[in-house]
């Protein structure tokens, strides 16, 4: 049972997002968990404003699975939504 991933990358949704944090900092907290390859806030284009959601891209999928089954993500205080962002699966 193996899995077909186009990329060797493995994408998490992140919400709940204080507004605050830029990716940098998304970046600096899910490294915790392994290397990150990439990391975005998503920001509202016209009022360059945090949506307060973003995303978390890792190189690694044992990284990607300790920082999805982690029960809780706390950021600024605040509680994140972290779920597994599938991508054509």
């Amino acid at each position: 049972m193996s899995s077909n991933v186009a990329r060797n990358s493995y994408k998490l949704f992140v919400g709940n997002l204080p507004w605050t944090i830029s990716g940098k900092e998304l970046r600096t907290y899910f490294s915790r968990f392994g290397h990150v390859a990439n990391a975005e806030v998503v920001f509202d284009k016209q009022m360059g404003l945090s949506k307060y959601y973003g995303f978390v891209i890792f190189s690694q999928r044992d990284a990607y699975n300790s920082a999805s089954n982690q029960n809780t993500h706390f950021l600024e205080g605040r509680v994140l939504n972290v779920q597994r962002a599938n991508e054509n699966t």
